[in-house]
């Protein structure tokens, strides 16, 4: 509202222009004096240079693109530019020179000089050509170390921002409910609170350099039937209360995120982008969120489209307004011309225009944007001669050597050992037989939002912009005394078996054999991981696990190395191979970070963030499950899983021991400590991460057998112990109980201190007492570490 005082300004300067006012009392102003068109058009976007055409673009995009004249919108204003990066390649220098040039048009169109809010794909760095692809979200999980991608999610947006970027839809904060779904690798993985402190820790950095985190997706887009992309949501609301909103709530709470996107899903048939209860009673009446609801691309349109919800664009943009969503993207569809009529006829009330357009026009003032002086140019470009902009090519570096630095740091991190026999590290073998489809592909560390697979493969005979080392190249960096035999075998999924002779011969001849399968990241089913590559079961693609089963036969030892988007059963391997290696889609610096670890050159040091499953349909794989989802007598399907959620082995050995605790009873709004001490008992340095796990044993609802609520990365010398002390709320056994509401409940409780979910080293038995205390989004969220 207007603030109630009275304001001076001066002519040369309109208010709402002049930062010397607050933001509140200019956005007021500027509402006061708009349109109502110009209103409706700072709430959606547009997408300059998208194409409908052809069989390359996104499914429904051929429906949802309208053309666009620039001309005829822009005098209204314009909400949001839609990847002026990530749309085509193109040099950062460039590019940034040509944003530029398009906000200024933006500004000079319309009567208010605003420019528009320009978003940008960054879920494993800037989906740009030339910049650095960073390991994907999944890999982040596999660090456990939130002040790492804290710090690279920093980095990302400094490069944003040096371009003229302003909001980055990242982070994904959906939990992993099936592993067949295409976008496991773009989560963090299947545990809600890994998922919340890492997520959060990206926010914090992104945000750290003025650029808007988006959360996405806002929310139960993962746990679709099925594991297939965009589909319904059969989940409870306690499952979505418990399981998939808490990390929304920390990286809202903690990380002050300043945009949430709308899912796609409905859940129990209510689509999220009609869902006032989720978008606003949940989002911004209980946990307080003042920022910006943008919907999914085409989103608000599949209300009438795919959802069936709505009868045509105006009633589909009037109930996507009511529930929430104050910008419609990827381009004008519904939020245009139908919304306009809507108003007029009294089908969508103005107040409802009004609200979302106060929300964009205070973070557009946040930006800077409403400033009378916003031009920013960047240093690059200051000195540019306009008359010559290819002068300018090659000046911008997004793929600085600090970068790289960082993200081989990420990925080194990230690297789990699943098993080894002691194989590992090489000792320097004569002869290695490098077989696979992923041995010699430079894009198979490349997850299907890195700019390379996203956009570089629509445009034949581009290079890729990055330096991408394969993994040959990495391990005879590594071995330079040795002989290499590289065999493909079989391809990622084509099933040809032609080539696995071949392979077996050379591994016959080697000293040691290194497996190198996985995953091809791609979009709607160009890909075997990646949006919309959803797979049937997890069994490995293609011929691959037949390719496997005759290199265990062959009789040389076999390092099994994973560059893949999701976790694979992986047959007679998971007991017969020599030492496998998971690598999630690890970036640039990936498959040095993968043969630094086959070395030995460094230490093995990341955990599983989805469990690895023993068998290729036994689903669901999370740990994360109630008694009936485990292993029991009346099934003859047993999900345990190969490797659970948490493992990864090192170079090293660890023990635990000394465990003492503080107290062991504590009221319902107390808390438990409790110490232990770790050695590395070992020959080599190493990391070990300390998670907890609590188990309640008796509730008055069903729950998991066990569940994260905290973990702390130990990295100590040979001989070097710590003592560990850690406090636990016990707002961390509150669960969403039968009435509804978070309930913390007296009994009894085990904290086991674990290597992994499913290696449990010590354990207390607490007690909580006093009655049963209902909490709600101001509880505490952590266990303390120190």
């Amino acid at each position: 509202m207007m603030a109630d005082v009275a304001v001076e300004t001066t002519p040369e300067v309109p208010l709402w222009n002049d930062p010397a006012h607050d933001i509140d009392t200019r956005v007021s102003a500027l509402i006061d004096a708009m349109t109502p068109e110009e209103k409706i058009a700072q709430l959606y976007g547009v997408w300059v240079g998208a194409s409908d055409e052809g069989g390359e673009v996104a499914p429904h995009q051929h429906d949802m693109e309208d053309a666009v004249d620039l001309d005829a919108l822009l005098p209204a204003g314009l909400g949001q530019l839609t990847r002026p990066f990530g749309t085509a390649p193109v040099d950062p220098a460039l590019g940034a020179l040509s944003l530029l040039r398009t906000q200024r048009r933006v500004a000079a169109a319309n009567r208010f000089g605003i420019p528009a809010v320009a978003h940008e794909e960054c879920l494993a760095g800037f989906a740009t050509w030339g910049a650095t692809a960073y390991p994907v979200p999944l890999s982040w999980g596999a660090t456990f170390d939130p002040a790492l991608i804290r710090r690279m999610a920093a980095a990302i947006g400094r490069d944003m921002r040096a371009v003229g970027v302003h909001q980055g839809l990242a982070p994904v904060l959906d939990v992993v409910r099936d592993a067949r779904w295409g976008r496991v690798e773009e989560t963090i993985g299947e545990d809600p609170y890994l998922v919340g402190t890492i997520g959060t820790a990206y926010v914090q950095g992104l945000q750290s350099t003025g650029l808007i985190a988006t959360l996405k997706h806002f929310a139960g887009y993962s746990a679709s039937r099925a594991g297939r992309n965009l589909a319904p949501a059969p989940m409870g609301l306690r499952e979505r209360a418990d399981v998939l909103l808490p990390p929304f709530e920390m990286a809202i709470r903690e990380g002050g995120a300043r945009s949430v996107m709308s899912s796609y899903t409905d859940t129990d048939g209510l689509p999220a982008a009609a869902d006032e209860a989720l978008l606003t009673g949940l989002l911004r009446d209980t946990w307080g969120f003042g920022g910006t609801v943008v919907a999914d691309y085409f989103g608000i349109a599949f209300l009438k489209t795919l959802h069936g919800v709505a009868g045509d664009w105006a009633e589909a943009a009037g109930a996507a307004l009511r529930a929430g969503v104050d910008i419609e993207l990827p381009t004008v569809k519904t939020f245009g011309t139908p919304l306009a009529e809507a108003v007029t006829d009294g089908r969508v009330p103005q107040e409802a225009v009004d609200r979302a357009l106060r929300r964009v026009l205070t973070q557009k003032a946040a930006l800077g944007l409403l400033d009378h002086d916003w031009d920013p140019v960047p240093a690059a470009l200051a000195a540019a001669n306009p008359d010559d902009p290819e002068a300018l090519r090659g000046s911008i570096d997004l793929d600085s050597a600090e970068n790289r630095a960082l993200a081989r740091e990420v990925a080194e991190q990230a690297v789990v050992l699943l098993s080894n026999d002691g194989t590992l590290p090489l000792d320097r073998p004569r002869r290695i037989a490098l077989v696979g489809p992923n041995a010699a592909e430079p894009t198979a560390v490349l997850g299907c939002y890195s700019f390379p697979l996203h956009v570089g493969v629509h445009h034949p005979g581009t290079p890729a912009g990055i330096a991408l080392p394969t993994l040959h190249d990495a391990l005879a960096a590594e071995f330079p005394d040795a002989r290499f035999t590289v065999v493909r075998g079989t391809g990622v999924d084509d099933g040809d078996t032609s080539g696995i002779a071949a392979a077996v011969r050379a591994a016959r001849d080697a000293d040691v054999v290194v497996a190198v399968l996985g995953d091809r990241a791609g979009l709607f089913g160009r890909g075997t991981s990646g949006e919309g590559c959803d797979a049937e079961s997890l069994a490995l693609p293609g011929a691959q696990q037949e390719l496997l089963d005759a290199l265990l036969d062959a009789g040389s030892p076999v390092v099994t190395v994973l560059l893949a988007g999701r976790p694979y059963a992986l047959g007679r391997a998971v007991d017969g191979a020599a030492a496998i290696v998971q690598s999630f889609f690890p970036g640039v610096e990936g498959t040095a970070a993968v043969a630094g670890v086959l070395a030995g050159r460094t230490e093995p040091c990341g955990r599983l963030p989805v469990s690895v499953p023993r068998g290729p349909g036994s689903q669901p794989t999370t740990y994360l499950g109630a008694r009936l989802a485990h292993a029991s007598e009346v099934s003859n399907v047993d999900p345990t899983p190969a490797f659970g959620f948490g493992h990864g082995l090192s170079y090293t050995t660890f023990d635990w021991g000394e465990l003492t605790v503080d107290a062991e009873e504590a009221a319902t709004d107390g808390a438990f400590g409790l110490s232990l001490t770790v050695r590395n008992t070992g020959e080599r340095p190493g990391t070990e991460v300390v998670q907890l796990y609590l188990h309640d044993p008796v509730a008055s609802v069903v729950q998991p057998v066990q569940r994260l609520i905290g973990y702390t990365r130990l990295a100590l010398a040979p001989g070097e112990s710590r003592r560990v002390h850690v406090t636990v709320p016990a707002d961390l056994a509150s669960f969403t109980g039968r009435d509804g509401h978070r309930v913390i409940e007296p009994g009894e409780l085990e904290l086991r201190l674990s290597a992994s979910s499913a290696e449990p080293r010590l354990t207390a038995r607490v007690r909580l007492t006093g009655g049963a205390r209902r909490v709600d989004h101001t509880r505490r969220l952590h266990a303390e570490f120190a």
